[in-house]
Parts: structure tokens; sequence; C-alpha cells
């Protein structure tokens, strides 16, 4: 799946840069990703529940909300009960997770737990049985169009091998980085969910850029599955 990322939209022209990437069915996005910094949990400030409740107003395509906010336990409720497909929030900002991954689903939305670069993936396992989703950073949280870090992916092969001997059961989700040069790496490692800003929409058809991204996505994970 792919998932652009508005943080490298027009922001003066959302409703039409969401509108691009929905492509024709089955051949444009996935999901919307949507980065909700707050300038306290990272030191850049983006946009908040109003904007996400616009969105989800104007689009079909499922809204991935990523959280990058302190106290996600008060904040993020209002994310799902607003609509949102997928909301998710920080480990290292969440009081109680597993708490927190209970109270999104009965909201209406799939839970999501994120994890920063140098936050350690197996302290949480156990944690990550109550979500929906993990979203493994490959850039540090805050701003766009950083340099991907491939350290990560040891992270993404734990969690798929957790996965396929189901001892979870979430979509492995990647963010930071990702483009031509560098999807088919995170592939092979066994993520789901592609997550892509500057390589969207810097592009000159966003919609053609999805698709090759999914095209390559696919070609790698058919062969990490031989």
């Amino acid at each position: 799946m792919i998932a652009p990322s508005i943080l490298s939209a027009d922001f003066a022209r959302l409703a039409d840069e969401v509108a691009v990437v929905e492509g024709q069915q089955g051949r444009g996005a996935d999901w919307l990703h949507v980065d909700v910094m707050d300038a306290h949990f990272v030191p850049n400030l983006t946009l908040g529940l109003p904007v996400v409740q616009s969105l989800l107003a104007t689009t079909g395509l499922p809204v991935d909300c990523h959280l990058m906010i302190e106290n996600p336990d008060r904040w993020a409720i209002g994310y799902a009960e607003a609509g949102s497909y997928n909301v998710t929030v920080h480990v290292e900002a969440a009081d109680d997770p597993v708490k927190l991954a209970k109270n999104l689903r009965a909201a209406g939305a799939k839970a999501g737990l994120a994890i920063k670069p140098d936050t350690p993936l197996e302290p949480y396992l156990d944690v990550l049985k109550h979500y929906d989703t993990l979203l493994v950073m490959s850039v540090e949280p805050g701003f766009g169009g950083q340099k991907f870090i491939a350290e990560v992916l040891g992270k993404v092969r734990t969690a798929r091998t957790m996965v396929d001997t189901g001892h979870l059961n979430l979509v492995v989700e990647i963010d930071g980085g990702i483009n031509t040069g560098t999807i088919e790496q995170a592939a092979e490692a066994g993520v789901d969910c592609f997550v892509a800003g500057s390589a969207v929409y810097a592009a000159d058809d966003p919609a053609r850029a999805v698709a090759g991204l999914r095209s390559q996505a696919a070609a790698s994970s058919t062969h990490r599955r031989r």
C-alpha cells in the first residue's frame, strides 16, 4: 500500500492535492497520510483536528493520522471519532499505550503505534498485540525531506517475522525518506504500507508516481517471499 503524505503537499490547495493522488479506482493512493505535529513532541507545527475533519469531508481515501504530539492519551480519540481510518500515536509519548489502543478502537479507528529510529522494538512487542499498525520511523519525526535511515529495517524484519509466525496481527508501515531509491529495500524487509511525501508530490504526475512506487514495492515483496 502507498500512503502519500500531505506534509509535502501545497497546504493552500489541500483538497486539490488530495484529489490528484486518489487516481482511478485500484490505481491511486491506498491511504492518505496526515502528519499532525504540535511543536512540543517535535519541533515543527503543522495542522490539527479541524483540518483533518475538513479533509475527511473531501475524500473517500482512508485517512491515516500520524500524531506527533504530546499527551496523545487525551487528544488522539478526537481523530478517531472524527472518522479517521487509522490513528497512530508515538510510544514515546503515550502514558498507557494499551489503554489508548482500546480507546481508539472503541472510537471506531484502527490503532497504530509509532516508534522513532532510536527506539528499540523489543520492549513493545507485547504492547503491539493490542495494535493494528506498527509505524517504523525511518527519519527523525518532525520534518519532511530527510534522508532514509536504513538501520531501522532491522525492526521491520523483526516485526515481519512476528506477523508471519502469528505472534502479531498488524500492518507494518514505514515513514521517512521513501522514494524510488529506497522503497525496494524497505519492501524486501517486510513493509506493507509505505508513506511517501516528496516522492509523490514533487512528481509531475503524483498519481503516476504512486503507481510506480506500488509496482516497485510489489516486485520486491514478491522477491522476498520466494
